[in-house]
């Protein structure tokens, strides 16, 4: 598990105008955080530890400790608003999570082995990954960064589905929870379709336009 911390300041002027001028200040992202046995509290982030954090992967499933005026909270993040066309961010929504009470996640699949896929390198086999993010259960400690399968060992015409991954320990999958019907694929492998190259496109489209020359000059004639 990655180890996150962000300090944060209680925020008590409110409102869209508030929170658009601690944008404006640049040194702050406007955040609530939620959950528990408490009431939601309205924060200020420090934008730059923010910022750095949010180029990592795994912080989007990580346990993330939320130091809000030298007081410290386990927390995960639920949501991030950005702004539509500038690299802003312009709201965040942090859940508290109880160390005793499982949390759900969607954590990364990392797909392992693609170079050496014997399927691939040897059959001209196309890898397609159908999920990118797995649903998962599990306690706060046992949370991972990340999931991971291996696919260097798998012939041409292979599926694989939630059941096939290898999960850790205390970590369930939340689709297979409800039953067999939602083991979903996670990727497949299979024989790569053979694409026209640009050579016979164009040889095709002069052909074509040879044809069409050939019956205007019979039409002529006539």
């Amino acid at each position: 598990m990655s180890d996150f911390s962000l300090k944060a300041s209680v925020r008590n002027d409110l409102g869209k105008g508030a929170s658009r001028r601690l944008r404006r200040a640049n040194e702050q992202v406007p955040a609530v955080v939620y959950g528990g046995d408490k009431d939601a509290q309205s924060i200020a982030v420090e934008k730059t530890a923010f910022y750095k954090a949010i180029e990592d992967e795994s912080f989007f499933s990580s346990v993330i400790t939320l130091v809000i005026e030298g007081k410290e909270q386990q927390v995960v993040v639920r949501d991030l608003q950005r702004h539509p066309f500038k690299p802003l961010l312009t709201h965040a929504d942090f859940l508290r999570v109880d160390a005793t009470h499982e949390i759900t996640m969607n954590v990364p699949l990392h797909v392992l082995g693609e170079e050496s896929c014997v399927a691939i390198k040897d059959h001209d086999g196309e890898l397609h990954v159908l999920a990118n993010e797995v649903a998962i259960s599990c306690l706060p400690k046992d949370l991972p960064d990340y999931l991971e399968v291996d696919i260097s060992e798998l012939e041409l015409g292979t599926t694989l589905h939630l059941s096939d991954l290898t999960l850790p320990a205390g970590v369930t999958s939340v689709d297979l929870s409800h039953g067999e019907d939602h083991d979903n694929a996670i990727l497949s492998i299979t024989k790569m379709k053979v694409r026209a190259t640009e050579e016979d496109d164009e040889d095709e489209s002069e052909g074509e336009a040879d044809g069409d020359s050939e019956g205007k000059d019979d039409t002529s004639a006539e």
